[in-house]
């Protein structure tokens, strides 16, 4: 019975998790005429030849100077489901590079989320807060980690479940460095 406790725990913590990307995020659902993997299978998006890093700049008015993020959302391919979503901005006033993460709801807390850029070092991040959306987790990006970031080819984005599994999801970099390039 445990067991099986477990696995509809692993099962929900994939299938609920962030239902709702934020406003205006890019749906990635693909045909239905393409094989997909398992619905617990997380892919980042944009296929091979797509950017998989968006960058998005807004104002608050006219007159207001741009400011300019960039994400990368992975989505469950059956669902279309986000699963992580980073978000990379250059702060105003002291010009460092924050992550904002979401990560799904049903998370260990006190664990945290892990970064990590091929196979260097880990970055750990402390789970701030959590809202019907997901679970959130910022922090700045060290100078050493960006540079890991720039040259990287897959960022692993690992967290683990309520039964202490831990997911592990990978996020391509391979345009990493020219949508930093535009955003700094």
């Amino acid at each position: 019975m445990q067991s099986r406790l477990v696995a509809l725990a692993a099962a929900l913590l994939l299938s609920t998790g962030a239902a709702h990307a934020q406003q205006g995020a890019k749906k990635n659902a693909a045909p239905a005429a393409q094989p997909t993997p398992a619905p617990t299978q997380p892919q980042a998006e944009g296929a091979p030849g797509q950017p998989g890093w968006i960058v998005r700049c807004t104002s608050a008015s006219r007159e207001a100077p741009l400011e300019c993020a960039m994400e990368q959302n992975a989505v469950l391919t059956k669902t279309g489901q986000t699963v992580v979503l980073i978000n990379i901005r250059i702060a105003p006033d002291t010009r460092t590079p924050i992550a904002l993460l979401q990560l799904p709801l049903g998370l260990n807390l006190p664990v945290g989320a892990k970064l990590q850029v091929d196979e260097g070092k880990t970055a750990d991040l402390q789970i701030q807060t959590c809202e019907n959306r997901g679970c959130y987790a910022s922090t700045p990006i060290a100078a050493d980690l960006l540079a890991a970031l720039r040259s990287g080819k897959q960022l692993k984005v690992s967290f683990q479940n309520m039964a202490k599994e831990t997911i592990a999801i990978p996020m391509p970099l391979g345009d990493f460095a020219a949508a930093y390039d535009k955003i700094k």
